[in-house]
């Protein structure tokens, strides 16, 4: 079974550590059995730390020792960026990864990972509001305070806080498919997906303060991404001028109404070809694409590999006959958390 090492010091994010045990340790398999061992790892696993703003306690089943070979090491986020990182700490990453372990930072978790050298040379994240801070200590590094996560494979970085969530979902979601990676999203009561690369939740201005949620408007447009929508199709729906969309979309996603559109046909057509045997012809027409041309372009685009090699690589669970073709609002529930608010 894979194993999950989350690591649990003195003063990192309480959030960040059980998030990462949430989502993890509720994966399933489609036989219902645990997709993942999770420990979670501390110094002196009989010893209470604080964890965090030092709001509480925790005692960790598991020390350091039992992280060395785990499958995935999680370093949470850390309270103070400008507190070394224990040595013992540094000396387990880079272990870790010279064994091939996947290695994965949340938030400013990103400060401990470039303590121990492994960030030099990638493109990483981190919580916009450290960025520039992690960019001037660590110059080797290119910091990208735009996005929620960036994957490298074996070394994967997020932003703070919910982008930890979102980066978890996607690690679940490449190990084990989409049906699998969508159960814990609905455990974990998470929004529509998000992928790496939307932009964080910057605070460039505040957001609009009328309450206003696109939330209805984003499942409507899923489930009608077979449709060729207009801007102006979509404003009516949301009952609010173009203008206003794209303001809304810009605050509530981070992207465009079109752009948010166009990936969530991707989606879609990701889901059909993990959960059925469906020809890509028929992919690309239930997925709006029109074409399977159009559709292997945006493919490639996005996931970086055709849908040809996406299905040999991530179809996780026995594929449905042409003949139980599903339509695309049916699609939709192997892929989706149930709904919940925008944040």
């Amino acid at each position: 079974m894979h194993v999950v090492a989350v690591v649990a010091l003195d003063g990192m994010a309480g959030f960040d550590v059980t998030a990462a045990c949430q989502v993890f340790a509720s994966a399933r398999l489609p036989d219902g059995s645990p997709a993942y061992e999770v420990r979670v790892c501390a110094p002196e696993k009989a010893t209470a730390f604080a964890v965090g703003v030092r709001c509480f306690d925790l005692r960790a089943p598991y020390g350091l020792a039992d992280a060395l070979d785990a499958d995935t090491v999680v370093v949470p986020g850390v309270d103070d960026i400008t507190a070394e990182a224990p040595p013992e700490l540094l000396d387990l990453l880079r272990a870790a990864a010279r064994r091939g372990a996947r290695i994965v930072s949340i938030c400013t978790g990103a400060f401990v990972l470039a303590a121990a050298g492994l960030l030099d040379g990638l493109r990483v994240t981190t919580h916009w509001d450290t960025a520039a801070e992690l960019a001037r200590r660590y110059p080797r590094v290119e910091v990208d305070a735009s996005v929620l996560y960036v994957d490298h494979g074996r070394l994967l970085t997020s932003a703070g806080v919910a982008a930890g969530l979102d980066l978890c979902l996607h690690l679940v979601r490449t190990d084990h498919g989409a049906a699998v990676a969508a159960d814990a999203a609905r455990l974990a009561v998470m929004p529509l997906h998000r992928d790496g690369g939307q932009a964080q939740f910057i605070a460039h201005t505040a957001p609009v303060a009328d309450g206003a949620s696109l939330q209805p408007t984003l499942e409507w447009m899923e489930r009608n991404v077979h449709r060729p929508l207009t801007l102006d199709e979509i404003a009516q729906h949301a009952n609010v001028s173009v203008r206003s969309l794209n303001r809304r979309f810009r605050l509530q996603t981070g992207t465009t109404p079109l752009q948010w559109f166009l990936k969530a046909r991707v989606r879609r057509a990701s889901v059909l070809l993990e959960t059925t045997d469906l020809p890509v012809e028929q992919i690309s027409t239930l997925s709006g694409f029109g074409s399977p041309v159009t559709l292997r372009l945006h493919f490639r685009r996005q996931m970086g590999t055709s849908p040809g090699s996406y299905r040999l690589a991530f179809r996780s669970v026995p594929a449905s006959t042409p003949a139980s073709t599903p339509t695309a609002p049916a699609a939709r529930s192997t892929a989706l958390a149930p709904p919940v608010p925008v944040p």
